[in-house]
């Protein structure tokens, strides 16, 4: 998994999460990827400075333990703004993903759960989707 810092045309910055680099490319060229302020699709990747750790930081544990807060906070956030914005259709998810990809009508945003063969057969029939990693979102610090 990449994390990459995103600009859209209208300066808004996020981040998202993409398997590699290819991923981000791919679904930027089909113009999947949108801004989660605005919604335009036309999205670049903005300038990151990769995390270069001293010997002696790399040692330390308290660095690590803060990326991986920084990191269970994004997702916690990306998943109570799907929970938000989208519908949750639970194991109808691959039948309900192909009602709003075939009726074109049909618009609307939908989560829910698929197993490997599943999301491989959508992704044979050209439907495009996006995984992301699903943590609890209690806080239990």
């Amino acid at each position: 998994m990449i994390k990459y810092n995103l600009k859209c045309k209208n300066k808004h910055e996020f981040e998202s999460w993409f398997a590699d680099s290819k991923e981000f490319e791919r679904l930027k060229s089909k113009k999947i990827i949108e801004c989660t302020f605005c919604g335009t699709k036309l999205i670049e990747k903005s300038i990151m400075s990769p995390n270069i750790l001293s010997k002696d930081e790399k040692n330390h544990n308290s660095v690590g333990s803060k990326n991986f807060k920084k990191i269970r906070e994004d997702l916690i956030k990306m998943r109570n703004f799907v929970e938000k914005n989208f519908e949750y259709v639970g194991e109808n998810f691959p039948s309900e993903v192909r009602n709003v990809y075939y009726d074109k009508k049909k618009n609307k945003n939908i989560y829910g759960k698929a197993t490997p063969e599943e999301t491989e057969e959508l992704k044979e029939e050209g439907i495009e989707l996006t995984s992301i990693p699903w943590i609890d979102n209690k806080r239990d610090n």
